[in-house]
């Protein structure tokens, strides 16, 4: 064990990490997937609203692409472990590819609209599971870290980049133009899976399949069941529940601020944007910066950190000083993240990745559909400023009571151990006991 630790001490260079062909592939399937998803996700809300002219309609169109999250997450992850992952990827893009390309003929009315949407996203579980199963596979152990810390921080500037992208080529120009770079990328992402990652046999073959919900519900007992995964999930979710919500309350933050409309967009775009960019820089800082045992250490004051940053926004600080406390948000949130998610993923025994990956996400949808929908019932009745601080102050101490609790580095250094490849076969059997 001792020599597991010292490898995971080293810290890997970018050099190191990108030399691995397969992993280049795999990263550049993923910022075209993710600067498509988001260019498509900013058009379709104005397609919706200039057909509507409903602000309801274009919230419906932007909101439904997480329902099969919601609804169907985990047993459309499990659906990626039945299946060789690279096809899993392959397929998946090429389906959405083709539910997106309906959406530029003219005249389709807005049910239909959000149906196809909907369709387009049960691509999105299986895909992000198979992903993110594939990718120890591909990277090694030892690099997983930084491959996983690289991948959250690309995710988010490919969230900027799609937002301000999509909105400016369906305002400026047509919607129709974002949705058919979308189309365009999913056919590119495709490409690159095949060309760039080898295939490799299904984590599970035929026999040793079973009910898919009986396999799903493997996935709840693996991280809920197991010390280690139940505390970085219950971490995440309730990170995730606090830091989400100056972004969700964006619009009406700045509204509520600035009353002059030439402005107050300015205004919305700075607090949205502010999160991701901090996030992208903690995520970086602390994934090139810091080596393992320095990001163990930092779990608990950052994940506090996330939370602590926003409570002076209960004084109603402008627009400007409100970003700035966003962006120390984000890159407390940035900086811990990538640690919790490289942690969570060396522990899983190969067979459960996808699955326990599609348990994370749904939980993390969930908290932030709840931390949005709760703070913006509070702001009808309260003043704004008002309730995202009082709300930040109740996750300062949420997440102090959860860092208390964390278990040491030497739980976390047994339970990699024991997932290590020369046990799988104990993990796995302990996983379905």
């Amino acid at each position: 064990m001792s020599h597991a630790v010292t490898d995971s001490d080293r810290k890997v260079t970018f050099r190191e990490l990108f030399g691995v062909r397969e992993y280049r592939a795999l990263y550049l399937s993923l910022i075209v997937n993710w600067v498509g998803d988001y260019l498509a996700r900013a058009a379709i809300t104005v397609l919706v609203y200039e057909e509507s002219k409903s602000v309801l309609m274009s919230a419906a169109a932007f909101a439904v692409s997480f329902l099969p999250w919601v609804v169907g997450g985990p047993l459309l992850s499990a659906v990626a472990e039945r299946y060789p992952y690279r096809r899993v990827l392959i397929v998946a893009d090429l389906f959405r590819m083709v539910v997106i390309a309906l959406l530029l003929i003219p005249g389709v009315p807005i049910p239909i609209m959000l149906l196809l949407v909907f369709l387009a996203s049960l691509g999105t579980p299986p895909t992000q599971a198979a992903r993110s199963a594939l990718q120890p596979l591909v990277v090694g152990r030892d690099k997983l870290p930084m491959a996983v810390a690289t991948n959250a921080s690309t995710g988010q500037a490919a969230q900027v980049f799609g937002y301000l992208a999509g909105a400016s080529l369906a305002t400026a120009l047509n919607p129709q133009v974002a949705l058919a770079i979308d189309v365009v990328t999913f056919a590119v992402s495709a490409a690159l899976i095949s060309w760039g990652v080898r295939p490799r046999p299904a984590a599970y073959d035929r026999s040793q399949r079973r009910h898919l919900l009986r396999e799903s519900g493997e996935g709840f007992r693996l991280v809920f069941g197991t010390q280690t995964l139940r505390s970085i999930a219950i971490m995440v979710f309730v990170l995730t529940m606090f830091a989400v919500v100056p972004e969700g309350l964006a619009a009406a933050w700045a509204a509520e601020a600035d009353p002059d409309s030439a402005t107050r967009g300015l205004d919305q775009g700075m607090i949205m944007a502010a999160g991701p960019v901090g996030f992208v820089i903690g995520g970086l800082a602390i994934g090139r910066l810091a080596g393992a045992d320095l990001r163990d250490r930092l779990v608990r004051p950052l994940a506090m950190l996330s939370a602590l940053a926003l409570v002076p926004a209960l004084t109603g600080p402008p627009a400007s000083v409100v970003a700035v406390l966003v962006a120390i948000s984000g890159m407390a949130a940035g900086g811990v993240t990538p640690t919790l998610n490289g942690k969570f993923v060396l522990i899983l025994p190969h067979g459960y990745r996808a699955r326990a990956y599609g348990v994370m996400q749904t939980g993390m949808q969930l908290s932030q559909f709840a931390a949005v929908m709760i703070t913006g019932l509070l702001a009808d009745h309260f003043w704004l400023p008002l309730v995202v601080g009082l709300w930040s102050i109740g996750g300062t101490v949420a997440l102090g009571i959860l860092a208390a609790r964390w278990p040491s580095r030497e739980v976390f250094n047994e339970a990699t151990a024991e997932a290590a490849p020369d046990h799988e076969h104990h993990g796995r059997h302990r996983a379905a006991a």
